[in-house]
């Protein structure tokens, strides 16, 4: 089965799966960001039974990703899901900030249709080389009859937009969805679905055009934290600040009073997440700033910016 359109969008930003490495045995000694989209594509020879159409975002290793990039991309994203010819996007992304991309993507926008970011752990030289299969499976992942929202599909895991989250540095397994479990898993071209796909009112591509975007940082606690780099912070003009508490999303005494500092007397705004891997954030009745929930620090502040920005 197919979605009723069968084009697919493939918008190409760079990272790992466009990277390349003088010698094939070497997988974390390559350059990012080195092969176009167009022929990232071409070289993969199942690609040509689907109806397909690539365009150039940018050609950045992820780890470099920018507000303008994120402001191109999707507006690009908004202006193919609304084609009555297009049946999904596909992106290329790079793993540093894929699950900051996908998390943006979806608060922005919430497409109706599908939007589906892949990535690879390896380069495309490697023996190694994974960005084939994942791109592959994205793009059926794209045209699966009812599929909509922002999803990122690695290592043939399905996984939400607000859920997905780098969780190891080097195996290709290399995401997963934390509690909330992935949507699904793709094996041999079929999805096994697992729950339903992610829904949520879009803030619009508007929230994105302010011209002075706000400045917010992620500061972790720690043994022995203070609270001197967000004094520090506050003192060159932060408008927000993550912080990734121990545990539970727990502060140290000096850190949370130089943050209830930064609130009351700059206005900064905190959203509280955990440094632990899995995991949400629970409240509590002793709470003084709000808990961002499941978020990583990475999403938490993609959330605070976007609120800051539709603020004004």
């Amino acid at each position: 089965m197919q979605n009723e359109s069968s084009k697919i969008v493939i918008l190409g930003t760079g990272g790992t799966l466009a990277g390349a490495a003088a010698d094939p045995g070497d997988n974390v000694g390559y350059r990012a960001a080195q092969i176009g989209v167009d022929r990232i594509v071409a070289a993969i020879p199942a690609l040509a039974a689907f109806d397909l159409q690539t365009e150039q975002i940018a050609q950045i290793d992820s780890k470099d990703m920018t507000l303008e990039v994120w402001r191109k991309l999707a507006a690009s994203v908004a202006y193919h899901v609304e084609r009555s010819d297009v049946a999904g996007v596909v992106i290329t992304h790079g793993t540093d900030t894929l699950e900051e991309t996908a998390y943006l993507l979806q608060r922005v926008l919430a497409p109706d249709k599908p939007v589906v970011l892949t990535a690879a752990m390896r380069p495309t030289t490697s023996l190694q080389s994974d960005g084939a299969q994942n791109l592959l499976d994205a793009v059926r992942v794209a045209r699966l009859p009812g599929a909509r929202g922002v999803v990122a599909v690695v290592a043939g895991r399905v996984m939400s937009a607000l859920d997905v989250r780098k969780v190891h540095t080097y195996r290709l397994d290399a995401f997963a969805s934390g509690d909330a479990g992935d949507i699904g898993v793709m094996e041999e071209g079929w999805l096994t679905p697992w729950r339903a796909w992610p829904e949520g009112a879009p803030l619009g591509l508007a929230v994105l055009a302010r011209e002075r975007p706000p400045r917010v940082a992620i500061v972790m606690n720690h043994g022995d934290a203070d609270g001197a780099i967000v004094d520090a912070l506050r003192a060159h003009g932060i408008d927000g600040i993550v912080v990734a508490g121990t545990g539970n999303g727990s502060l140290s005494k000096r850190l949370e009073a130089a943050l209830e500092r930064a609130r009351r007397e700059g206005g900064v705004q905190v959203l509280r997440c955990t440094r632990v891997a899995g995991g949400a954030v629970l409240p509590t009745v002793n709470d003084v700033f709000e808990a961002a929930g499941a978020l990583t620090p990475g999403q938490a502040r993609i959330e605070l910016l976007l609120r800051l920005l539709a603020a004004g």
